[in-house]
Order: structure tokens, then sequence, then C-alpha cells
């Protein structure tokens, strides 16, 4: 028997995802990111452009850089399930090293 938070929590997802599946080119997986890193690490960081499969995110040092490395694969595998364009790899940013782009 399925209980409703779960069939709550399965609706708010086919939402999201057929919102996600309908964005413009280029812009799914970064409207993703929020969704696939959850709020605590939303809050840290910021998707800044998506082209070539690859994502790229904003981090605020070296440090986040390195922790998230070691979890992108997972980021990846949710925001695929969410997006149209296939996203092959993120690339983390640290902010500093942005600026001077």
């Amino acid at each position: 028997m399925t209980r409703p938070m779960e069939h709550v929590a399965s609706g708010l997802e086919k939402i999201v995802a057929n919102g996600l599946h309908r964005a413009p080119a280029g812009e799914g997986p970064v409207l993703a990111w929020p969704v696939a890193c959850g709020p605590a690490v939303c809050e840290r960081t910021r998707a800044l452009d998506f082209a070539d499969g690859i994502l790229r995110v904003e981090v605020a040092d070296a440090g986040w850089r390195k922790e998230l490395q070691n979890l992108a694969p997972r980021y990846v595998a949710a925001i695929n399930r969410y997006v149209s364009e296939s996203v092959k790899r993120i690339d983390f940013v640290v902010r500093s090293e942005q600026v001077r782009r």
C-alpha cells in the first residue's frame, strides 16, 4: 500500500520533470541544479551555464569543489532524470576563478 506522502512526492517529481523537459535549449540542466543538489548545497553554489553536455557550477572555494566533485556522478544522474538534454559531467568553478574570466 502506498502512503499518501509517497504519492505526493511522486506527483511533484513528475511535475518538475515535465517543466524541466520543456525548458529552452541549454536551460534545463541549469534549472535542474537546485532540484538535484538540494537546498543546503544550492545556497552555496550557482549553476552558471550548460553547453556541450557540461554543466558549469560556481562554488565558493577549492574545498567545496573537491567535495562536490566526489558527488558529481549522483548529481549528473539526478539531473538527467529531469531534463531532455544529457548532462555528461559537471565542472565546478571556484568563484574567484570565475571572476577572472
